[in-house]
């Protein structure tokens, strides 16, 4: 996966946050502004080339505070979406 694709769709707006990652970033009180800087300034750490109906990434990044934040990612290539799965501060005991 290329994640320079995922950062244009981000910094086009061409996005789309299923309800699950909404639920997922208030409960880790991550905001968007926190979440896109995170991926622009992050690397994929994970592939999942065989999740359906896209493959998808485990991107993580810094937010401007410098906390991390683990975000999984689809790109939907027909029409250029990147799609948030889900997003989370990692559990630093694990």
């Amino acid at each position: 996966m290329d994640i320079n694709r995922i950062k244009d769709a981000i910094k086009s707006g061409r996005i789309n946050i299923t309800e699950h990652a909404d639920e997922e970033l208030a409960n880790d009180e991550i905001s968007n502004e926190s979440l896109y800087y995170s991926v622009l300034h992050g690397e994929i750490i994970e592939e999942y080339p065989d999740d359906l109906p896209f493959p998808s990434c485990l991107i993580f990044g810094r937010d401007q505070q410098g906390r991390p934040i683990h975000s999984v990612w689809a790109y939907a290539s027909e029409s250029n979406i990147a799609i948030l799965i889900t997003a989370y501060i990692p559990d630093a005991n694990r």
